[in-house]
């Protein structure tokens, strides 16, 4: 089963120093399930940094060597693998932290301390290569696909409640399902939730999102209150109310629609969030009008201003990445709203231009948004978005909207009315742009200065005679 080089330059080292030696986890159940995997980790029955110290001294190619002394472990990289060592170990745990105390222990209780069964797997390394050792079953669970603990699961997830997070990971990864003790257990110990750090939490839930059907981990997530602990937001999606027989949709199961649609049509972690919070704003702007029925009036504009708090809670980054997603949830109803008629191309350019580099992400988002049952109206509002498409790739063609700048500057409004900078400047400016922008005049600097010198008149403003 060991076929990577590696392993045997491992056997050699443990050979030399007779240390009892093991491939565990991961690595081990990605095998078997035929899945590529590039992280390694080993048990040494001993002292896995001594371990290492003599892998990295004893077989060139090993690189970034670093240990951590608290828990043992040592790691670096050797060509495509990045590979752990770790002396056998048992765990004590405080009520108030999930961090251990560590003690060498035997194997049998490093494999009791791990998480699942189809993670407590190990082949021997030596003193008998390739020897599978399943000492809790984790072979016929894998097989079943069920997520189980070895050990009782109160324990497990109060000692680390890290691990809850990770049974949903590993069932929207591998699309297992949890075994029922295993999940009520989760449910039980979901408060346990808040002595995780946010870093650690949003670590998994990233994994999950970028799952081929995330849907599958925010359920669970939802029917064991664990999202509750850290994303109420998401969670005020749930529910329909009723008024006069007139109801809405979940807006919860259709964010998770949209995410596993979106999931079809990229990999990309920013764009899939932007499925997640593109309707976060419902909750608060919901109304219900008489005439009209339920109204969500500004939830786009809303939730764009909801972002930078849940990215910061969240302890996402707040740089590009969260202006990304927050320029996607602002504009994801302008394509959805142009019809036929209204893909001017005035409504095009404005569209580019407002969404500049990040249009084909948009475009990604809008598509996926099609969530509606009657095949009638998704194949007007497809139709609607491949016109648009096809439009802008036009546009963009003769005029390049998407790197455009209007032909009028602030310097140039300045020199010509020889004015310093001001607010009236400005104002010019950006008149001139709209003009452009609503197709009022042509994107040519003559066109451009003519409407300049008309809105100027405004403020008081003409050129000065020479």
């Amino acid at each position: 089963m060991l076929k990577h080089p590696f392993f045997e330059k491992v056997r050699e080292v443990a050979e030399s120093s007779q240390t009892e030696c093991y491939v565990v986890g991961g690595y081990v159940r990605d095998l078997i399930l035929n899945r590529e995997s590039k992280d390694v980790d080993f048990v040494v029955i001993g002292d896995g940094v001594s371990f290492a110290e003599k892998m990295v001294k004893t077989v060139p190619g090993c690189s970034h060597y670093g240990y951590y002394a608290n828990y043992g472990t040592a790691a670096f990289r050797f060509e495509d693998l990045e590979v752990e060592f770790v002396g056998a170990r048992k765990e004590s745990y405080q009520s108030d932290s999930r961090n251990p105390v560590v003690e060498f222990g035997t194997f049998q209780e490093d494999m009791e301390r791990r998480d699942f069964t189809i993670n407590a797997l190990s082949i021997q390394i030596y003193p008998q290569f390739g020897l599978l050792k399943d000492p809790f079953g984790g072979i016929a669970d894998l097989e079943a696909k069920r997520i189980v603990t070895p050990m009782d699961p109160l324990t497990t997830f109060s000692d680390d409640p890290l691990r809850m997070l990770r049974a949903i990971r590993f069932a929207a990864q591998l699309q297992f399902h949890i075994d029922p003790v295993t999940l009520q257990a989760i449910s039980d110990q979901a408060s346990r939730l808040s002595i995780v750090s946010k870093e650690r939490i949003v670590e998994e839930v990233n994994k999950i999102i970028l799952s081929k059907k995330p849907s599958i981990g925010f359920k669970l997530l939802f029917d064991t209150k664990l999202l509750h602990e850290f994303f109420p937001e998401m969670v005020a999606l749930h529910g329909v109310k009723e008024v006069n027989g007139i109801r809405h949709k979940d807006n919860f199961y259709h964010t998770l629609q949209v995410l596993d649609q979106i999931a079809l049509l990229t990999d990309d972690l920013w764009t899939r969030w932007s499925a997640i919070l593109h309707d976060i704003a419902k909750p608060p702007t919901q109304r219900f009008e008489p005439k009209v029925g339920w109204t969500f009036h500004g939830h786009e504009d809303m939730g764009a201003r909801m972002v930078p708090g849940i990215f910061k809670r969240l302890r996402l980054p707040l740089n590009e990445k969260m202006k990304y997603v927050q320029k996607l949830v602002r504009l994801h109803l302008r394509p959805m709203a142009l019809n036929k008629e209204d893909i001017t191309d005035s409504a095009i350019r404005r569209l580019v231009f407002d969404a500049g580099d990040d249009l084909r992400g948009l475009l990604t988002l809008c598509r996926a948004d099609i969530t509606s049952k009657n095949e009638a109206k998704v194949k007007r509002i497809l139709e609607n978005l491949n016109l648009l498409e096809s439009k802008i790739a036009d546009l963009e063609e003769r005029d390049r909207i998407r790197n455009w700048q209007p032909p009028i500057t602030g310097e140039v409004i300045m020199e010509t009315f020889k004015i310093p900078a001001s607010r009236a400047v400005g104002e010019i400016k950006t008149a001139v742009r709209e003009a452009i922008l609503d197709g009022k005049i042509e994107s040519d600097y003559p066109s451009a200065f003519e409407y300049m010198l008309e809105i100027a008149k405004n403020y008081g403003l003409k050129p000065p005679v020479n």
